[in-house]
């Protein structure tokens, strides 16, 4: 007959999910302070119109691998909004290069009430992080 007692014994341990680890509060709040969001200085620039405006009637910078569109916007907070063309190459790389930009971007001192496009070249996917950060301080610091 079968015993389930002597089964388990018979083929090794048991098999069940693995014991979980306890999280403590450091690991916790190091996720939080690590989150993607947590201290941008500037707000996403998301409406189709409020992009085709700043494109409209801001003022371009070419600077590097990156053009840079900034044009008035909404009193009280910046906002900015990241584009890469298929020129950039397949989708990983558009969305590498635009993660790029939005963390130089955090990095660079920014005029409140001002909307900035940003829109890469293929260069982006390749340029040192510093690079980035000095060719947007730059176009940012020119639209003054």
């Amino acid at each position: 007959m079968f015993d389930a007692a002597s089964a388990s014994t018979a083929f090794g341990p048991e098999c069940g999910p693995e014991p979980v680890a306890t999280c403590s509060n450091v690991v916790v709040a190091k996720a939080v302070a690590a989150s993607r969001r947590r201290g941008r200085p500037y707000a996403s620039l998301r409406s189709r119109s409020d992009i085709g405006r700043v494109r409209r009637v801001g003022i371009r910078h070419r600077v590097g691998g990156i053009t840079v569109f900034a044009a008035a916007g909404v009193s009280g907070r910046c906002r900015a909004a990241f584009v890469a063309g298929r020129a950039v190459g397949p989708a990983v790389q558009r969305n590498r290069a635009k993660r790029r930009l939005r963390e130089a971007l955090a990095c660079v001192p920014t005029r409140v009430g001002r909307d900035y496009l940003v829109i890469a070249t293929s260069a982006v996917t390749e340029a040192p992080f510093g690079d980035l950060v000095g060719w947007l301080t730059r176009a940012v610091t020119e639209e003054e």
